[in-house]
């Protein structure tokens, strides 16, 4: 459930945060490096 959660607050995120192709390019990569880090803690 926290998953699901997390995906979804992660790609409301990556929706409002970007205006560019650009944009879409760097919430994507911070979005992923946050997945490692959390991966990391586990």
């Amino acid at each position: 459930m926290k998953r699901i959660l997390f995906a979804c607050l992660a790609s409301l995120y990556l929706l409002a945060g970007c205006n560019t192709v650009e944009g879409v390019g760097k919430d994507i990569q911070k979005g992923g490096e946050k997945i490692e880090d959390a991966a990391k803690k586990k």
